[in-house]
């Protein structure tokens, strides 16, 4: 009976001293004097390789390797454990960016590794700095040249994420300056804010992050490290904005091309040599140009431009965008894969996409007019996406006179361009590098015929005026401040 007793006594008090115990450690911080004695125990069980990565060569050149080390500790979250780490104002507001105090350790893990590095000084030199590398010499020969290649894998994309990307624009030959002009690409369109078919998006942000991890799969295959796309439709159905998405999403510069400013196939190739790689590389209304030879510059110029040896020498992890309002009348040759690898049709409105609209206009998702818009869309009426959301910006006070206003310009400038049907496909050309299936269904699948081109107006339902627009040519930039 006592024994029993003690037993019922015992197990309370040890529930109150574990408590305590675990108070002790958290609450005080012992816990972390305890962590480090036990990492010291465990140091003296194992020898250890010492690396030294100095900020500067002997020729007091800098050493790129420590910039990408730097760069690397202070993207760890362990930085956080560090005994001192300075706080520095981030480039957004509010944003606080940590950065490794001198003389200071932080520890990191690879492969079931655990490695140290140590912020150090010069010992004769206090100015020259050095980063060390402590890893025990067991592991040294199963992570070493795997983790600085991992080290140089992470700057990589840290340093492709910090940058600020541009929007360049050719110019006429100029030996001094180059081919090229620039301006910060400052484009607010990303794949969240974008009014588009969620399954579309999904699809193409897999098929671009599954391009951005591609590089050894393309080296494996023989192929250039690069991707097409085919943005087709009418004028205002969102293609530039789609570009600026895409960018935005790689955090790529988007170079410009005007073919009207190239003077022959030579000349071509020169401003292809003169992109950077990491970038997109648009050219609007192809199929203008092919149509209508207004330079020296000739098809098979442009042909060799999309895929020809110098493409596969100076086009690597490049994506290229090319834009037309109609693919019926262009050589297949034209198009084939290889060339472009994804088509993605941009059709006029229809009350789907009327609905994402309203959603990102309005914050409409349901109003008592949806169904008299949906029926004047399913007897075929319709206009663009830039119409529609023109409408929608000048009454963005009033959903209901917004409403109003769509409805009465489907009524009398629809004009039955639409289709009951009508919606954005996306054909992904199969080649050795297919990532996914596209859809494969419906008319472009089977040689149907887009949705007729014709002139547009542009309604301004809050002034009451229109506008006749009547050039089927529109320049990116433009395209771009019309949000398109």
């Amino acid at each position: 009976m006592g024994i029993l007793w003690t037993s019922v006594i015992g197990i309370p008090v040890l529930v109150v001293v574990l408590f305590l115990v675990r108070v002790v450690l958290f609450k005080t911080g012992l816990i972390y004097t305890v962590k480090k004695w036990r990492r010291k125990i465990v140091d003296w069980f194992h020898v250890y390789q010492f690396y030294k990565v100095p900020e500067f060569n002997d020729n007091l050149q800098e050493n790129q390797l420590y910039r990408r080390v730097y760069a690397y500790l202070n993207s760890l979250s362990s930085i956080e454990n560090s005994d001192y780490t300075n706080l520095f104002a981030g480039r957004k507001s509010n944003e606080i960016i940590l950065r490794l105090d001198r003389n200071q350790v932080i520890g990191d893990e690879f492969l079931g590794a655990r490695v140290c590095w140590i912020n150090g000084e010069d010992e004769e030199d206090e100015s020259r700095r050095s980063f060390v590398l402590k890893i025990r010499k067991s592991d040294k020969r199963r992570i070493l040249g795997s983790y600085l290649n991992h080290i140089h894998t992470v700057t990589d994309e840290l340093e492709q994420r910090s940058k600020e990307p541009k929007l360049f624009m050719n110019v006429v030959s100029d030996e001094k300056n180059g081919r090229w002009r620039s301006v910060p690409f400052t484009h607010p369109c990303t794949f969240e804010n974008i009014a588009m078919e969620s399954d579309l998006k999904e699809k193409v942000k897999s098929d671009l992050e599954s391009f951005l991890k591609g590089k050894q799969f393309y080296n494996r295959l023989g192929r250039v490290w690069k991707r097409s796309y085919l943005l087709y439709g009418p004028s205002g159905t969102g293609k530039s904005s789609f570009v600026a998405a895409m960018a935005n999403f790689l955090n790529y510069d988007v170079y410009d091309l005007d073919l009207s400013k190239v003077e022959d196939d030579s000349d071509l190739k020169m401003i292809l040599l003169q992109t950077t790689c990491r970038s997109v590389i648009v050219i609007e209304d192809l199929d203008r140009f092919l149509s209508s030879k207004s330079t020296a510059l000739s098809v098979s110029g442009v042909l060799n431009f999309t895929d020809g040896i110098l493409s596969s020498c100076a086009a690597d992890e490049r994506i290229m965008v090319f834009t037309m309002t109609s693919k019926e009348q262009i050589d297949p040759a034209v198009l084939r894969p290889g060339r472009v690898d994804v088509h993605i049709h941009f059709p006029l409105c229809d009350f789907t996409a009327f609905k994402a609209l309203a959603s990102s206009y309005l914050g409409l998702k349901q109003h008592k007019l949806f169904p008299q818009v949906e029926g004047i869309f399913r007897d075929g009426a319709s206009l663009s996406p830039a119409e529609i959301g023109e409408l929608m910006i000048a009454n963005r006070n009033s959903p209901s006179r917004a409403l109003k206003s769509v409805i009465s310009a489907l009524q009398t400038d629809g004009d039955r361009r639409g289709t009951p049907a009508t919606a954005r496909r996306l054909v992904h050309e199969r080649t050795s590098s297919d990532d996914y299936e596209g859809d494969t269904s419906g008319p472009l699948c089977g040689g149907g015929s887009s949705p007729a081109v014709k002139e547009f107006k542009k309604l301004y339902g809050l002034l009451g005026l229109k506008s006749n627009r009547k050039s089927q040519s529109f320049n990116l930039a433009r395209e771009l401040r019309n949000g398109s």
